[in-house]
């Protein structure tokens, strides 16, 4: 009997190390010579219980962070004008490799839209523009607008391909009768619309919502201390807190609204101005989290207020990914896909973030439309548009490495971080581990994958990108 289960027992432990030995690692990797771009590779790594080399990445599921929200770009009205003049056949197949998961689609689960123009519209609008002078307090030229000609046919044919989006919504401005400057760029929102602005915010997420598509989620301004852009709006935290506190949240409890409201939307320099506000519980109370940009400050910053408010979510809203070159012209023989990869995808996700969004879309070859006075005129697409040609950038494929695999409801987990080999780990719904891994280094690397107690040896080359997946 004592033979029988000692047998028994040794059969379950070889059983259980062949299991775990037994995982195949998947690669799919893009190298900085473009020689692989978001390509499967045909050979797989098996786990042993054979020490690798040195560095070794130790990806430890028992220890788990937030859970992933998606990851994807903003659809601007000037990314959506370019998709929608493309023949409908040349439209269905791009929208399919973006936001199916089938293949080489790219699987984009989270885009991020304008209230509005953004400055990547070919004009300036808002919901409820009158002439000058005038006012609507009614809100009763309240209408989509041109929003109806792209933006939103766009969405219906992404919500068919991707019935679980999510969908950000931020405005740059409020309707110009609402400012102190009746101006498109800067100015304050006036006190006496903050009750009316609050129920422009209801009106749209409901026109959306009769439009078929759901707002997940809403920033109160984009870029708030920025008020520069056309359009803008300047937006104080006092004011910001004010505006969530006494209209905004008490409007969308009144409406019956459950999309999230996020604050603040702006750089990782000012990590004060989101704690200011979720210091205030009356204001708070309505808050789902802060959303950030990188265009100044430290990644870091988000885990310095995720930490000062860890009931709060964090998010990061925007950042523009371009691979300019010395002379201004962006690099068409080389990707630097390492940096992006590593101060965004990994960046943002290890300090907290549940989602990530670059910008934007699509643009055509002269990075057009934008607005003027004030409009990007350097922001490449993550897809450049020419009729019915599609190149595809630096910014779509540091998304890829992490939407395609890294599905919403994902976990992140714990890894650790050897030098030059920044990295970021999680487990999907579907019961995969996945591990971002760039390499900064100048020089190819070797290293281990360590995953409960066995090791896989790889090699990644200088400036490239991987990710690894496999069974958990």
């Amino acid at each position: 009997m004592k033979k029988c289960i000692y047998l028994c027992a040794l059969a379950i432990s070889c059983s259980a190390t062949l299991s775990v030995s037994a995982q195949r690692i998947a690669t799919w990797l893009t190298n900085e010579d473009r020689s692989q771009l978001f390509a499967p590779q045909p050979v797989t790594v098996s786990f042993s219980p054979k020490a690798g080399g040195e560095p070794v990445i130790t990806v430890n599921p028992d220890s788990s962070y937030q859970s992933i929200d998606g990851f994807g770009f903003a659809l601007t009205g000037g990314s959506a004008q370019p998709i929608m003049k493309m023949d409908a056949k040349a439209r269905a197949a791009l929208l399919q490799e973006l936001f199916g998961t089938r293949g080489r689609e790219v699987g984009i689960s989270y885009l991020r839209v304008s209230i509005g123009a953004s400055d990547l519209n070919d004009h300036v609008f808002s919901y409820d523009d009158i002439p000058a002078g005038q006012s609507d307090s009614a809100l009763a030229h309240f209408d989509l607008g041109p929003d109806k000609d792209n933006v939103i046919p766009v969405l219906q044919q992404v919500i068919k391909i991707c019935p679980a989006i999510k969908i950000l919504a931020s405005p740059w401005s409020p309707p110009v009768w609402m400012k102190t400057n009746g101006d498109t760029r800067g100015g304050r929102l006036q006190p006496q619309y903050y009750g009316v602005y609050a129920r422009y915010f209801v009106k749209y997420i409901e026109a959306m919502k009769a439009a078929g598509i759901t707002i997940d989620a809403i920033t109160v301004q984009n870029e708030p201390l920025h008020p520069g852009n056309n359009p803008s709006l300047l937006l104080t935290a006092p004011e910001e807190a004010q505006f969530i506190e006494n209209d905004l949240g008490p409007a969308f409890q009144r409406a019956g609204i459950r999309t999230k409201i996020v604050l603040y939307d702006h750089n990782a320099d000012r990590p004060d101005y989101p704690i200011f506000i979720l210091d205030q519980p009356k204001a708070a109370k309505y808050v789902a989290g802060s959303g950030f940009h990188l265009y100044g400050g430290d990644i870091s910053a988000l885990t310095d207020v995720h930490n000062a408010h860890p009931e709060k979510n964090i998010y990061f809203t925007e950042q523009m990914v371009v691979d300019f070159g010395r002379q201004g012209k962006i690099y068409d023989s080389i990707m630097h896909i390492a940096n992006p990869v590593k101060r965004l995808v990994i960046g943002a996700t290890r300090n907290w973030s549940k989602n990530v969004l670059e910008w934007n879309l699509a643009a055509d070859p002269a990075f057009k439309p934008y607005t003027d006075r004030g409009g990007c005129s350097s922001c490449q697409g993550a897809i450049t548009l020419a009729g019915d040609s599609v190149s595809r950038n630096l910014a779509y494929y540091s998304i890829a490495h992490a939407s395609k695999f890294v599905r919403p409801g994902s976990i992140r987990i714990a890894s650790n971080e050897p030098d030059e080999l920044p990295n970021v780990a999680f487990t999907t719904p579907a019961g995969k581990t996945v591990l971002v891994v760039a390499n900064t280094a100048k020089k190819n690397q070797s290293f281990s994958i360590h995953y409960h107690g066995q090791y896989a040896s790889l090699q990644l080359r200088a400036g490239s990108v991987a990710t690894y997946v496999w069974n958990k």
